[in-house]
């Protein structure tokens, strides 16, 4: 291998290391602790430091409920925006983003009672 094969051998491995590392920096949150996703969600973010690559994961009986990733705008209307992705398995897993995420439960009633947080991840 050449002196410039290696190189870019050394500089992808270096990548990855850096990539691995962001990685296992990342924390992984339970929505509303052992409550789950429920009414009343909305104050739960407070208090706790979100980065981006951390995973939250949103516990909930999935008759009941969903969870939607909207923008402000459907975060503060309680209202599903076209195209928002919609999760119903009852477990999900969704990494932050850096910024704002926004999410809902979008059953009549359940935003309006709470059941929506914004999270910002640093």
């Amino acid at each position: 291998m050449g002196a410039v094969g290696r190189g870019s051998a050394i500089m992808v491995a270096l990548v990855l290391c850096f990539m691995v590392v962001e990685m296992a920096d990342a924390a992984t949150y339970t929505v509303g602790d052992a409550a789950g996703w429920t009414f009343n969600t909305v104050g739960w973010p407070r208090g706790k430091r979100f980065r981006a690559g951390d995973t939250l994961v949103f516990s909930y009986n999935p008759r009941a409920h969903n969870v939607v990733a909207v923008n402000r705008g459907g975060y503060d209307s309680c209202r599903t925006p076209r195209g928002a992705k919609v999760y119903r398995s009852g477990k999900d897993q969704i990494r932050l983003v850096r910024g704002q995420n926004y999410f809902i439960c979008n059953f009549p009633g359940h935003c309006e009672s709470g059941m929506k947080i914004a999270v910002n991840a640093a």
